[in-house]
């Protein structure tokens, strides 16, 4: 077929798989990627027989996780796929009839976790060979769809509200954690509602006590409150929180709680206190302990932290004696809180995050901090990927997130030569990276919490 005989795609198109029940995917059109693609999460290999098949979900609509489509068919081929930072990983790879404009032909699709990219699907040349000539300066050449005609195709997988009513209460609507949270309870049926920290206020009263929210509007019978606090509002969200659990309803994470993992001195005496192992730490009050309390935790280079920090900010690392006295007197000065602690050479810049909920540790990625960098933190930089823990890391992480009783916790890790330290108990753990990382729908299975805790049955 020459390429006169060929019909024109764009770079963009409407993709139908009439066998998944998926009434309209957009694709970016690329000739470069050899296979097709689909955002696919929960993945798994089921037997029929002596088949094998794979059980998965899709999320069709780009930043919306609350419509959810559960596919199934014959799994056609595994694979080991490289990812853009380098990591091989297996692919499961699936044959199915794509309806293109007028058109419909079988295609192969890998099952790949595109949550982090623009488009939920990706078409490649295998799909386009003797069928279609690209023209990267239009879009939707085959078939386009109007915001309206989307959302009438999609009506029937909203569900309805017959759930609980939950709030998430934090102070950005528009963050990744916030919005998940958000669209997984909608997805499970559940009214949700964001509360604005700084937009509540209470009456403390015996008889009445009471929240308000914006003009004066009275905020009650909620369910379940997901607290997501950002550490300048840890004194007065954790107020709110105590009102919510006076007024009946369940904090997924506790006031008391939360004020114990952001201090960071009590949650590290705790550790120490119940037998958790982690890297020689020290804190004084006095400039005139510095040299000693360098020495005291094997010299430099060591970690000088302050006690509220977070996402990585607020770390230092002081490579030299000399150098450790000037920040840790430089703080001090200012009257700063620190705590200064050895540095673990041998874990290379990694640290591991295990993500607990409910006692148990549903998802884990190892973090690499940036060249030149020893934070491992994603939003200092470092990169993410899926890794299996050891049962020894599995128990330190759990029993960590015990000590603070916290049902929802991110527990960061590192590997020495002592075996594994614990770092840090976060108490608002984001879920980009790590979903991201792993392609686990953390979001749902926090909602599942509050359900299980709840008793809450559809």
């Amino acid at each position: 077929m020459t390429n006169n005989e060929l019909e024109v795609i764009g770079s963009e198109e409407w993709c139908v798989f009439d066998e998944f029940g998926i009434p309209a995917i957009k694709a970016r059109v690329d000739s470069g990627a050899k296979t097709s693609s689909i955002q696919a999460n929960n993945i798994k290999l089921i037997h029929k027989g002596t088949e094998e098949w794979v059980r998965f979900e899709v999320n069709p609509i780009q930043d919306n996780r609350s419509i959810v489509i559960r596919c199934e068919t014959k799994l056609h081929d595994k694979r080991v796929v490289k990812s853009s930072s380098g990591i091989a990983e297996e692919r499961f790879v699936i044959k199915t009839p794509v309806t293109i404009g007028d058109k419909t032909f079988a295609i192969e699709l890998t099952l790949a976790n595109r949550d982090a990219m623009e488009y939920r699907m990706l078409l490649g040349r295998e799909a386009l060979i003797n069928r279609y000539i690209v023209n990267p300066s239009v879009s939707f050449a085959q078939q386009d769809f109007t915001k309206d005609e989307i959302q009438t195709k999609y009506k029937p997988f909203l569900k309805e509200k017959s759930g609980l009513k939950i709030a998430l209460l934090a102070s950005n609507p528009n963050l990744y954690s916030n919005k998940r949270i958000l669209e997984a309870g909608i997805a499970r049926g559940h009214e949700m509602v964001f509360l604005n920290v700084e937009q509540a206020y209470m009456k403390l009263d015996a008889a009445e006590p009471e929240i308000r929210y914006r003009g004066g509007n009275i905020i009650d019978e909620f369910d379940a409150i997901i607290p997501r606090i950002k550490p300048s509002m840890t004194f007065y969200a954790c107020a709110l929180i105590r009102q919510f659990d006076s007024m009946g309803a369940y904090c997924l994470n506790s006031s008391e709680a939360i004020k114990q993992s952001r201090d960071k001195l009590l949650a590290t005496q705790l550790f120490a206190k119940n037998d958790i192992h982690i890297p020689i730490t020290g804190f004084a009050k006095s400039p005139l302990d510095t040299k000693d309390l360098i020495k005291m935790v094997n010299g430099a280079p060591l970690i000088i932290k302050l006690l509220e920090s977070t996402q990585g900010k607020g770390v230092v690392l002081a490579e030299t004696n000399k150098a450790a006295e000037s920040v840790i007197n430089a703080f001090k000065s200012v009257q700063t809180n620190i705590l200064v602690q050895e540095f673990i050479k041998e874990a290379n810049g990694q640290d591991i995050r295990c993500f607990v909920v409910n006692g148990k540790v549903v998802a884990s990625m190892q973090r690499q901090a940036a060249k030149g960098e020893f934070r491992a933190n994603i939003h200092q930089g470092g990169s993410a990927s899926k890794i299996k823990i050891t049962s020894e890391e599995r128990k330190l992480a759990i029993k960590a997130a015990k000590i603070l009783n916290l049902p929802v916790a991110g527990v960061d890790l590192i590997r020495s030569n002592k075996g594994p330290l614990l770092l840090e108990v976060n108490s608002s753990p984001g879920l980009e990276g790590i979903e991201n990382a792993t392609g686990l729908d953390i979001a749902n299975i926090m909602i599942e919490a509050i359900e299980k805790k709840l008793k809450f049955k559809r």
